[in-house]
């Protein structure tokens, strides 16, 4: 996985207008219960430490997941997943998994994102730093390097948590062929409870 600035990730990761009504039916498909979209960034404060969620609360009567505001540290757009009131155990488990999932990948990123713009800013400080140059121009703008001097600085990032990325990869496959087996046992669970009464009429 590339670093990135948070300007670039969150043009990456917030989906445009034209991509509205993919990451809804793609949401849909995913929950099986379906889902909205919440209010863009501007309907969300938030001064929590970088390990919380978004507090984005979806409305009190609503039966749908819901895709909140991108995270102010992570970049990432939480899901607040909608929890019926006949939820079955492995419809628990599944959710409770997709929780956890969501809560793990939101703080990988909080962290490696605040990592990689603390590093940048010492790099170019040190940099600016060897040319005799201050960190502000005549004009008052902050001091910026080429890219030729930036590249060095992310080849040694990527070397640097070249480990790092390949264990979250790791991870992040194993947790999500544990989220589809159980999507596909609560799929079959649902399947199931639905032909129930048809055998049971036709029995009788």
């Amino acid at each position: 996985t590339l670093p990135c600035d948070a300007r670039v990730r969150r043009a990456a990761m917030a989906p445009r207008r034209p991509a509205k009504r993919l990451v809804t039916a793609l949401c849909r498909a995913f929950s099986g219960r379906g889902c909205q979209l919440a209010p863009k960034r501007g309907a969300e404060r938030r001064d929590a430490a970088p390990s919380r969620v978004s507090r984005f609360c979806p409305p009190r009567k609503s039966r749908h997941d819901w895709i909140g505001p991108p995270d102010k540290y992570s970049n990432l757009r939480p899901i607040h997943f909608y929890i019926p009131e006949n939820e079955s155990p492995l419809e628990q488990k599944l959710r409770e998994l997709r929780q956890e999932t969501q809560e793990w990948n939101q703080q990988f990123w909080a962290d490696q994102n605040l990592t990689f713009h603390k590093e940048k800013e010492e790099f170019v400080h040190s940099r600016l730093k060897a040319k005799g140059l201050d960190l502000r121009t005549a004009s008052g703008q902050k001091a910026t390097l080429n890219a030729e001097e930036m590249a060095e600085f992310y080849k040694e990032f990527l070397s640097k948590n070249f480990q790092k990325h390949m264990y979250y990869n790791r991870d992040w496959y194993k947790r999500n062929f544990a989220i589809t087996f159980f999507m596909g046992k609560v799929a079959l669970e649902r399947i199931w409870n639905k032909l129930r009464p048809k055998q049971k009429k036709t029995s009788s």
